[in-house]
């Protein structure tokens, strides 16, 4: 079963995006055929341009490479290393009714936070639709945000095919029911938008000053500690088995540690858990020539697939003559 996830190069990671699709994207290579691109076509529409783009592209391959990524087991590749992405985008803009794109919620909700209105961000579904069309997959793994874009790809999809034949697979999407809800340090959803994130990655002093700012009841020293809704205890639990998860139940129930303890706590366990992962993210930083090569060997990879199909479309829509 082919899984394709496309990500988009936004800068440093929090736990949020661990434990909501990274560490998913990692487990599933073990199971399935999983293709995962960095979307730095898709990361224009917002504004990245440029040097910072290159360098936001590099950053997040070195940290997924760092955080699992195998691209023995994996398809990994950069958008704009497929050129066939963009011609098959034009093609199926030609399948693209623009009522479909304007009843598409992320273009309104994307402008409405400031980012400015342009072409680019109004066709993102369309590219999207060919992104997910062009490997074939059967899964395409969302957040409940992105199910309408899989819709839309389907919808373009089913138009295409009713005019040259069953070309493109129709993929599911599929949203992980057992994925956490990561809490921020003010109990929001973990979001950069918040600004309430906790970094993968970065300064032992930096994180431990961002853990200190978790939002937590105010309760005396010595009295029991309600640890159900803390979110420090939420953040923690996370990392943590049953055993351990009872432990630090029981801390909290006993009294005796004010909050601050267990945001001490809190902090050793994340550095604690992501050493390893430091560790490979060191490696990579100091080997950028490797990730380029691991990079372009996925493109190959990819290109195996996208090039037959948009051969034959070309024939199909006489684009070739």
């Amino acid at each position: 079963m082919r899984v394709l996830t496309g990500i988009q190069p936004s800068g440093d990671l929090h736990i949020g995006n661990y434990f909501g699709s990274i560490k998913q994207m990692v487990d599933a290579q073990k199971e399935s055929d999983t293709f995962a691109f960095i979307a730095n076509y898709h990361a224009m529409s917002s504004g990245n341009g440029g040097q910072r783009l290159a360098e936001l592209t590099m950053q997040t391959a070195t940290d997924f490479l760092a955080l699992g990524i195998d691209p023995e087991q994996s398809t990994f590749w950069v958008q704009s290393d497929v050129k066939e992405v963009l011609e098959l985008y034009w093609v199926l803009s030609a399948f693209t009714p623009m009522g479909l794109l304007e009843r598409a919620h992320s273009y309104k909700d994307k402008v409405a936070k400031g980012i400015s209105a342009n072409h680019s961000l109004f066709s993102y579904p369309v590219l999207m639709a060919a992104d997910i069309l062009l490997y074939s997959p059967d899964i395409i793994p969302v957040g409940k945000d992105q199910i309408q874009h899989v819709e839309i790809a389907r919808d373009i999809a089913i138009k295409f095919n009713n005019e040259y034949g069953e070309i493109f697979k129709l993929p599911e999407f599929k949203i992980e029911a057992n994925v956490a809800t990561v809490p921020g340090t003010d109990g929001q959803k973990m979001s950069k938008s918040y600004k309430n994130t906790v970094n993968i990655f970065g300064e032992e002093k930096k994180q431990l000053k961002t853990i200190k700012k978790i939002v937590t009841e105010q309760v005396a020293l010595e009295a029991p500690k309600e640890y159900e809704n803390c979110n420090v205890y939420n953040m923690a639990k996370l990392f943590l088995n049953e055993n351990e998860c009872q432990e630090l139940q029981e801390r909290y129930k006993r009294g005796g540690e004010g909050h601050g303890h267990f945001k001490l706590y809190l902090h050793d366990v994340i550095w604690e858990y992501f050493r390893p992962y430091r560790e490979q993210k060191e490696y990579y930083q100091t080997h950028q020539d490797e990730v380029r090569d691991i990079l372009n060997a996925g493109a190959g990879k990819a290109r195996e697939i996208a090039q037959p199909l948009m051969q034959n479309i070309r024939q199909l829509t006489g684009i070739k003559y």
